[in-house]
């Protein structure tokens, strides 16, 4: 043996029992999770600076009992007496009873969800002296499950409500069309808007869509910039999906119709979006007006289509939308309030 290494073994030969003791507990304090022992009784020998944090408070060694919470609850947040609680069982049936989940309420009345990990401790002669556990916070890991548990119902919700509405574009459509040519080029063109809509949403952190982005998707292709064939003025509106889908569709609609019959079937023809936001007493409300300009002369429709239907009716009953459409002659207006969340 080294002769650095024979010194330090005949250092190490000369700790005391109290020295390891404290060297142990000095290790203890440094760990990050909540830690505390018992004796064979039950009653609390020890507990690091960690279980003091997620406790709220200390107990009181060799008279607080099992655990150091104020209260202790199951996981359906039922009442659990102390002696029922994972160091207990693990003491009084001498196993370990590690991964049990309970809740701890602290003195300020917050509540914790907690994993034990009890262990019992024996001496030399195979005698039950105690028991130690860890108590590892799982409250970031109820709140993710939580919150996935949120997503998969709003998925559940989604998934409905968009095969509802191809349910509707389809059956609308098909009534509206006289050919199959022309059913299969309205459809598609529906679907394709809702499906760009759709990738907005999922797109944006917040699931919120701007309203000039949902403008900008439609009518860009009809705007080479020099003509300025589109003008959108507005003050920058961001719109839940509950809203944006549909104002999306009703915008697709517009801007459809408008390119095949209206101001923007020709070069020379124009339209005007504006839009405001006004707060009053009962809600905010989206003022929504379109305007087709030098066109060709407006005549109202023999029949209603989808696009008459979901702006007459379907925005109304789905987003509360009060929609009033003006086939006046020199171009076609459409102006649309819609209640938005505060």
């Amino acid at each position: 043996m080294a002769p650095f290494a024979r010194a330090s073994a005949r250092a190490g030969s000369f700790e005391t029992p109290r020295e390891r003791e404290r060297r142990f507990q000095e290790l203890l304090e440094a760990l990050p999770a909540a830690i505390y022992t018992t004796d064979a009784n039950g009653k609390i020998t020890y507990f690091n600076q960690a279980a003091v944090d997620l406790w709220g408070g200390a107990p009181v060694v060799g008279r607080s009992e099992w655990c150091g919470a104020l209260r202790l609850y199951w996981p359906d947040a039922t009442p659990m007496r102390l002696d029922q609680c994972p160091m207990a069982i693990a003491l009084r049936e001498k196993r370990p009873a590690r991964g049990m989940e309970a809740i701890i309420e602290r003195p300020d009345g917050t509540r914790v969800p907690v994993l034990f990990h009890p262990t019992p401790l024996y001496d030399g002669a195979g005698a039950l002296v105690g028991a130690v556990t860890m108590l590892v916070d799982v409250s970031e890991r109820k709140f993710a499950e939580r919150q996935q548990a949120l997503m998969v119902r709003e998925l559940h919700h989604r998934v409905r409500n968009t095969l509802a509405t191809v349910q509707a574009i389809m059956r609308t459509t098909a009534r509206a069309s006289a050919t199959i040519e022309e059913f299969e080029e309205a459809f598609a063109g529906r679907i394709d808007s809702l499906s760009k809509t759709h990738d907005l949403v999922t797109e944006n952190f917040e699931q919120a869509v701007s309203l000039t982005t949902l403008l900008s998707n439609e009518l860009d292709a009809y705007d080479d910039g020099a003509c300025q064939r589109v003008r959108l003025v507005g003050p920058p509106v961001e719109l839940p999906s509950a809203l944006a889908v549909p104002i999306g569709m009703a915008i697709h609609e517009l801007t459809t119709n408008a390119g095949k019959y209206g101001a923007l079937s020709i070069i020379a023809g124009r339209v005007d979006v504006t839009w405001s936001v006004s707060i009053e007493a009962d809600a905010h409300r989206l003022r929504f007006e379109w305007i087709e300009r030098e066109g060709p002369p407006v005549r109202p429709p023999t029949r209603k289509g989808f696009g008459s239907r979901l702006l007459e009716h379907v925005l109304a009953r789905q987003i509360g939308a009060e929609v009033t459409v003006d086939y006046d002659p020199a171009g076609l207006r459409a102006r649309i309030v819609v209640p938005l969340p505060h």
